[in-house]
């Protein structure tokens, strides 16, 4: 059993959660462009890619709670299955090497 890809996987979401707390703080900062995070799989492990959102222009922050709030809370729920299925690895083989001969 390989644990790495959740372990990816939830350093991939916590810099999501980081990146999206961010922009929500800065949500009333004049002239704020905030950041987007793309989560990507290249078969090996689950990275995080941070970018700076497109500008629009705007003078006041272009932080979008209607797109801010759903990010943090996939970021979250994504976390805890992940975390399970830790668990549940950590308890299987647990029980693999409790088998007696």
């Amino acid at each position: 059993m390989n644990i790495s890809n959740n372990i990816s996987s939830i350093g991939a979401h916590q810099t999501m959660l980081n990146t999206t707390a961010d922009n929500i703080a800065n949500v009333n900062t004049d002239g704020f462009i905030p950041k987007d995070t793309r989560i990507t799989n290249d078969f090996n492990s689950i990275k995080a890619n941070v970018r700076q959102a497109d500008d629009s222009g705007s003078k006041r922050s272009q932080t979008d709670l209607a797109k801010e709030i759903p990010d943090e809370i996939v970021a979250q729920d994504a976390t805890a299955v992940n975390v399970n299925v830790i668990k549940t690895q950590d308890e299987m083989m647990g029980t693999l090497l409790d088998i007696k001969a």
